[in-house]
């Protein structure tokens, strides 16, 4: 299926920046993927800085997408799909305002995308619980340094890839294998 030769980016926060990277390159459509910090008030924070939870910014990723192959709302059932949206500052044992369930709308049109696909899945009591990710405005994303981009491919045998990237990622395959790139 062509392309329009149009991109988007979307900025999304669900954990561990290792789990999304590690999912999103794997999903048809996407272009590029960056892991960084995003919602904080500190320019250009650090990894040591932000985990620390006082920069106020999210450990997210940066995604590049091809809307006329992968509608941002297809985008977004992933994203929700691959993490817990229901729990406030925390994913599984990572706890802490890193690590919040968010999306950060570049366009008014993100916004009500994220809105109605939110209220989609609140319709349809996906989760058994209210969601609570933050739907944002705007926000700078400052890269990751460089040994976190595409982490779990370079570390697949470091522990915590081995035991929380790895299952989640074997989950997406399996939910979202029509929409797998063809490698």
């Amino acid at each position: 299926m062509g392309g329009t030769g149009t991109t988007e980016t979307a900025v999304l926060g669900g954990g561990c920046f290792w789990c999304l990277d590690a999912v999103f390159r794997d999903l048809e459509g996407v272009i590029g993927v960056a892991s960084g910090y995003a919602g904080g008030q500190v320019a250009g924070p650090s990894y040591e800085a932000v985990c620390t939870g006082r920069t106020g910014h999210a450990e997210v990723v940066r995604v590049t997408f091809d809307p006329a192959r992968l509608p941002f709302d297809d985008l977004l059932r992933v994203f929700f799909a691959i993490h817990d949206p229901t729990t406030r500052d925390r994913q599984g044992n990572d706890v802490g305002t890193q690590y919040r369930s968010a999306i950060f709308c570049r366009t008014p049109a993100q916004r009500e995308a994220a809105l109605r696909v939110v209220r989609e899945l609140e319709d349809a009591r996906a989760f058994g619980a209210p969601i609570v990710t933050e739907i944002a405005g705007d926000a700078p994303f400052y890269p990751a340094e460089g040994h976190h981009q595409d982490y779990f491919e370079r570390n697949p045998a470091q522990p915590y890839c081995m035991y929380v990237v790895a299952p989640k990622l074997a989950k997406f395959r399996k939910s979202f294998r029509d929409r797998l790139k063809q490698r």
